[in-house]
């Protein structure tokens, strides 16, 4: 039995995809989100292609700003929409993936969701979590920009 849609077929066409974008594009670069809520929690997604816990986010298409990306990656992700500029909290040198990948984060304090998302075949759980009640899976990354955020040292390294 095929499983076109399952978790091998996704993670397989997600590493292809990598493998081109090595190939036809000689730096990528990525935006990321820290949607802090009135409560101070942060909105995290689980992807079904990759493990772990993540700050929304996601590529930036050509032709498209870092802005314009992060807008369309948080309503993408999140049902979230932006009612006010968020902040850039920094440009991180990816070194676990590529030695050509950049992820611009910023701190989102102003927005509204919609509704929280469902899951689907992109993500398999989203919400906002308490700073002190991160999942366990929660990246390492992800906890580094959190706590830079809350005051520590910043890394130029993702």
């Amino acid at each position: 039995m095929s499983d076109i849609g399952g978790g091998w077929f996704v993670r397989a066409r997600a590493r292809l995809f990598h493998l081109i974008f090595l190939v036809v594009r000689p730096m990528t670069l990525g935006v990321r989100a820290a949607v802090l809520d009135a409560q101070g929690r942060v909105f995290l997604v689980r992807h079904t292609y990759v493990p772990g816990w993540h700050l929304p986010g996601g590529g930036v298409e050509v032709g498209e700003t870092m802005l314009e990306a992060l807008t369309r990656e948080l309503a993408e992700e999140g049902n979230i929409e932006l009612t006010a500029a968020p902040a850039l909290h920094g440009i991180f040198f990816n070194t676990s993936g590529s030695r050509r990948d950049h992820v611009a984060v910023y701190v989102v304090r102003a927005f509204t969701q919609s509704a929280p998302r469902a899951p689907d075949r992109e993500l398999a759980e989203t919400g906002f979590f308490a700073l002190d009640a991160l999942p366990e899976a929660t990246t390492r990354a992800t906890r580094a920009r959190l706590q830079e955020i809350a005051g520590a040292a910043i890394s130029p390294l993702w």
